[in-house]
């Protein structure tokens, strides 16, 4: 089977999958008791009606408007199908949905209208305008388009953006923007020949006209060739506006010279041979689909120095809307705008371009591996899943709106905008705030042991960006250079950070000895000492920490967990006072966020180091501005059980009673006393714990990382951690899965951690054996 009619089978598998379709509408607020009913609907929701009577703008705090799109379409120009009627274009608008919400958060309706005449569809649509924050016109085919947006706008107080104009035009535009600041050209002497002459070519030149290039060096071209003036065959009046008055009347002649050649039309319509007659460096946009006015290869052959984007995901530079349309309806809700105007479009594609000139995050890296990620002729505008487009393309729309006049609810502390804006792209981003302005107040210094990781250089050029730390990797100098300049990263070694230098540094003599002297009792002899400062990166970073070098260290990106242990606690060692190490991990779950341990490191704890843990954890717990509501787990609820390991857990409890008389904390228990508050109170009446306990101590390893694996994958947990407790300086190790955005939490948390040394570590604690 070709690979075409196996994509069209799965397809269909995909939608017609239970429940059919893409779509479902899920309640936001809880549902389950006769008072929730009654807030939810009558009575009380006649409250939030009269106030909406009294204040129409009260709708977009009381009610989903604000935060509502609909895509609209008659399915009369359906990319690729064409007009297949508003039924049959129902799953390609579910998709348009399905997108909104994931890239940008936005609530979406799907509407399919069955009218083509222009008048009935604009009654229809502007009748919905209760209901909807903004609307997003689909797949309506040209000249009614234009009306149709056109006159909605003009009677409509909400945005109304035709995608297949505008959001083309948005991206191509920032893709043409950026190729020529590859080739070293400016909008203002280009001459562009374009193809199509309906919506979405016109309103590219549109916005390119608005952009800075000049009107007179565009060339239109339709099926019935140039558009000049006096023309009457296939004219109407948007074409007419670019009309030329010129003797050229084919594409061949216009192509002559050119510098950009922007195609929305049919396939095959741009020969090789008018290519070779294009200006240097051309700039060759074929976007037709699914198959573009040429193939790459083939204009590549004619003129290997030109630029080339396509509409197409299987070659480079793919002109896809979706880099637009859900950030630039994010930015208009966010401040309630009015309307989607010229001001916001070319803020969006400032902010398109822009982003293509940072260096991609190792989420993009990973699902792109071996495409070039630089600016430069493959590379000119951002992938669809560079979750920054969020950050950058909605607060600058949201400013433009703001700028321009058409914000009805402007934006009065942006810095808390774009926290906000993080936190949808980067779900740790709420609960690290705090560490994050924590380890600002002191600038430490931080240890990356694996310092050739690309994951390890990416997170030490956000940490250098939001000016955290000083930053120290170990790693050999021309591997850890080598990799910068393939992730196109600004950092510059022994300038913005160290390098130690594990083959060639100067501290060698000194670090084997240093070794030595720890571990000679060991029975490491100074052979071996030579041999590990030489080749093992985390052993090299703990020593770098125990001499003072570094405030703390992050290992772990490469290797076995338990081999970098058993470094840190060689060299780094255990606080005066405590037992043992242990891990605490974070999850963040639909339910809320959750600290576990011990996740990783002693099987079978005693009473003691139970107890200790506790105390540690909840430290870190308030690290991150919450209270911690402690439960022991065990399968003993209670009392209900007299195995060892239950006793062991009520023990730990006295001994917390003791050493920690405020902290919140309640055991044994089950796991579904410790989340539900009305099953512990039918169970046990007087519990010291309120609410939802928020750190889960378990009474051995297998139960702690068993729970915690189970938790992250069946509630789409977020990870934050492992934390290493109970070392006397701070160091942490992190597990080969880590990301760079984890590297970033993880190194923010070890900075804080030497700021704000645990409890058991700024103070002598008391001698559990003596409670």
């Amino acid at each position: 089977m070709p690979d075409s009619d196996k994509l069209y089978e799965s397809a269909l598998r995909y939608h017609r999958m239970a429940p059919a379709g893409k779509l479902a509408v899920v309640a936001t607020k809880p549902l389950v008791t006769q008072r929730d009913l009654a807030l939810a609907y009558s009575p009380g929701v006649a409250a939030a009606c009269t106030a909406i009577v009294d204040d129409p703008a009260q709708a977009a705090q009381l009610t989903a408007r604000g935060n509502l799109v609909a895509v609209i379409s008659n399915g009369s120009a359906v990319l690729g199908l064409g007009n297949i009627g508003p039924l049959a274009s129902k799953p390609v608008m579910e998709g348009k949905a399905v997108l909104f919400k994931k890239f940008a958060n936005i609530d979406c309706f799907d509407i399919e209208v069955d009218a083509t005449d222009a008048d009935l569809f604009c009654k229809v649509v502007a009748a919905l305008e209760p209901t909807f924050g903004a609307i997003n016109l689909e797949d309506i085919k040209a000249p009614e388009c234009f009306i149709i947006e056109e006159r909605l706008r003009k009677i409509m107080d909400i945005p109304v953006f035709h995608d297949d104009q505008h959001g083309t035009a948005i991206v191509a535009g920032a893709a043409i923007y950026n190729a020529l600041k590859v080739v070293g050209k400016s909008f203002g002497n280009v001459k562009l020949v374009s193809t199509g002459g309906g919506a979405a070519s016109l309103a590219c030149l549109d916005l390119l006209v608005s952009m800075g290039l000049a009107k007179d060096n565009i060339t239109l071209c339709d099926i019935d060739g140039v558009v000049y003036e006096g023309r009457e065959a296939g004219m109407n009046p948007y074409k007419a506006r670019y009309a030329r008055k010129t003797d050229m009347r084919s594409l061949s002649d216009a192509i002559e010279g050119a510098d950009i050649f922007l195609g929305l039309s049919a396939p095959r319509v741009l020969t090789a041979d008018m290519v070779k007659k294009m200006g240097s460096q051309p700039v060759i946009m074929a976007l037709a689909n699914p198959e573009p006015e040429i193939m790459p290869d083939l204009a590549r052959e004619a003129r290997p120095d030109a630029i080339i984007a396509t509409g197409r995901s299987d070659f480079p530079n793919q002109v896809n809307n979706v880099l637009c349309y859900p950030f630039m309806f994010r930015g208009a809700l966010d401040v309630g705008a009015t309307d989607i105007n010229e001001a916001m479009k070319i803020a969006a594609v400032k902010a398109i371009a822009a982003l293509a000139e940072k260096e991609v995050s190792d989420v993009v890296a990973r699902a792109y591996e071996g495409e070039p990620l630089r600016l430069g002729p493959d590379y000119l505008i951002p992938k669809p899943f560079d979750a920054r487009l969020m950050t950058e393309v909605a607060p600058a729309v949201a400013k433009a709106a703001m700028d321009s006049g058409v914000a009805r609810r402007p934006i009065e502390d942006f810095d808390a905008y774009l926290a906000e804006l993080n936190t949808f792209v980067f779900r740790s981003g709420n609960l690290m705030q705090p560490i994050f302005e924590r380890a600002r107040t002191q600038r430490k210094r931080l240890l990356f042991a694996e310092g050739e990781d690309e994951r390890v250089l990416q997170a030490a050029q956000a940490l250098l960006d939001e000016r955290m730390a000083d930053i120290t990797v170990v790693g050999r100098p021309k591997v850890v250079q080598s990799r910068i300049e393939k992730l196109g990263l600004r950092i510059r070694p022994d300038v913005d950070f160290e390098v130690v230098n594990p083959q060639n540094d100067a501290r060698y003599g000194e670090y084997w000895r240093s070794y030595h002297e720890l571990m000679e009792r060991k029975g490491v002899s100074p052979d071996e000492a030579r041999t590990i400062m030489r080749t093992n990166n985390t052993a090299i970073a703990a020593l770098a920490l125990h001499r003072g070098e570094a405030d703390a260290m992050v290992c772990g990106a490469v290797g076995r967990y338990h081999r970098h242990l058993t470094h840190v606690l060689d060299i780094v060692g255990l606080s005066d006072g405590v037992k043992a190490a242990s891990a605490l991990s974070v999850l963040m779950l639909g339910k809320g966020t959750f600290f576990l341990c011990d996740t990783f490191i002693t099987p079978d704890p005693t009473a003691e180091e139970i107890a200790e843990v506790t105390i540690l954890a909840a430290d870190e717990v308030r690290r991150f501005g919450l209270t911690p509501k402690v439960a022991l787990l065990s399968h003993s609820n209670f009392g209900s059980s007299r195995t060892h390991s239950a006793a062991k857990m009520r023990t730990a409890l006295a001994l917390l009673h003791e050493m920690a008389p405020d902290l919140e904390v309640e055991g044994e228990m089950h796991g579904d006393a410790a989340i539900e508050e009305k099953i512990r109170d039918r169970i046990f009446p007087h519990s010291r714990l309120s609410g939802m306990a928020n750190l889960l101590v378990m009474p051995n390893l297998d139960a702690a990382n068993i729970s915690y694996e189970l938790l992250k994958v069946l509630g789409d947990g977020l990870p934050i951690g492992p934390l290493l407790l109970g070392t006397k300086k701070s160091a942490h190790i992190v597990t080969p899965s880590v990301t760079a955005r984890g590297l970033l939490n993880m190194g923010a948390l070890a900075l804080v951690d030497a700021i704000d040394p645990p409890a058991l570590r700024r103070s002598p604690s008391i001698d559990l054996l003596d409670v």
